[in-house]
């Protein structure tokens, strides 16, 4: 678990990255963006102490989950800051998802990280919730742009889980 978490917080804050590095600050939405880029630095750094505390290692595909998040970052916003925060909205639809089965399947197991996951849950959630009310569903082609996402994350889940 903290081995996918910490790919999935890492694959976010590239993609945070990438949408910054094309918008710049010059979208209303620049300052929504870094702040939940911020949030995913700290998602990230935790489950990089949790890694190292419990001798995890990373996905061995991490080079790719970085040029991949990168470039889902920096093309979505090339499409718009609409399209940027529908990325946001699919991503951490799935994400939220996965942290509640998370969640259900830790039970009272490991509480350190149910109380990780739960906070970044709730976290994850905002970032849709804020996603949702800068447009995000307003982005010409947001169904087949968040299917497309959401199937992506969903993969990249997976994957991450095995390898």
């Amino acid at each position: 678990m903290v081995r996918v978490d910490q790919a999935g917080e890492y694959g976010a804050a590239r993609i945070y990255a990438g949408q910054m590095a094309v918008m710049g600050s010059r979208h209303s939405y620049s300052g929504e963006i870094r702040r939940m880029a911020e949030q995913e630095r700290q998602h990230l750094d935790r489950f990089n102490q949790m890694m190292t505390q419990r001798g995890v290692r990373p996905t061995a595909l991490q080079p790719l989950w970085s040029v991949a998040g990168f470039a889902l970052g920096a093309a979505t916003a090339l499409m718009g800051p609409r399209a940027a925060m529908a990325c946001t909205a699919a991503i951490e639809d799935v994400i939220e998802k996965h942290y509640a089965q998370q969640l259900e399947e830790l039970g009272d197991k490991d509480p350190e990280l149910s109380a990780v996951v739960k906070q970044f849950r709730d976290e994850e959630l905002e970032h849709h919730d804020a996603a949702i009310a800068h447009g995000a569903e307003e982005t010409p082609g947001y169904a087949l742009l968040s299917a497309a996402i959401k199937t992506g994350c969903r993969i990249a889940i997976r994957v991450s889980e095995k390898i």
